[in-house]
């Protein structure tokens, strides 16, 4: 059975959280992810792309999302169904919880 799965935003960090005034490289975007927003919930019942979700942080997210999906869990989580995982953006990364909704 193909579960459900729960993403919500946990927190977006600024660059400035990570780098403080002194980044190893100059860049244009905005200091916070703004496509996103902290509290943020979508819900994945199908393997289509939710809605109004950032694609760059799906593409990272997907491969544990289908996990969860499919039953599987991650050892080094105490709560089964569950996981922190983060985009892969280096100047403004966002931290997500996934949760494995039962039926």
């Amino acid at each position: 059975m193909v579960s459900k799965v729960k993403i919500t935003v946990v927190k977006r960090l600024s660059n400035k959280d990570i780098f403080a005034d002194k980044p190893p490289l100059d860049f244009t975007a905005t200091p916070i992810c703004d496509r996103l927003q902290d509290g943020q919930e979508f819900v994945i019942d199908s393997p289509d792309f939710p809605q109004g979700f950032c694609p760059w942080a799906y593409a990272d997210l997907q491969r544990d999302i289908i996990h969860l999906r499919l039953g599987g869990d991650f050892p080094w989580m105490k709560e089964k169904g569950t996981l922190l995982s983060c985009c892969t953006d280096g100047v403004r990364p966002v931290i997500f919880k996934l949760e494995r909704i039962e039926d």
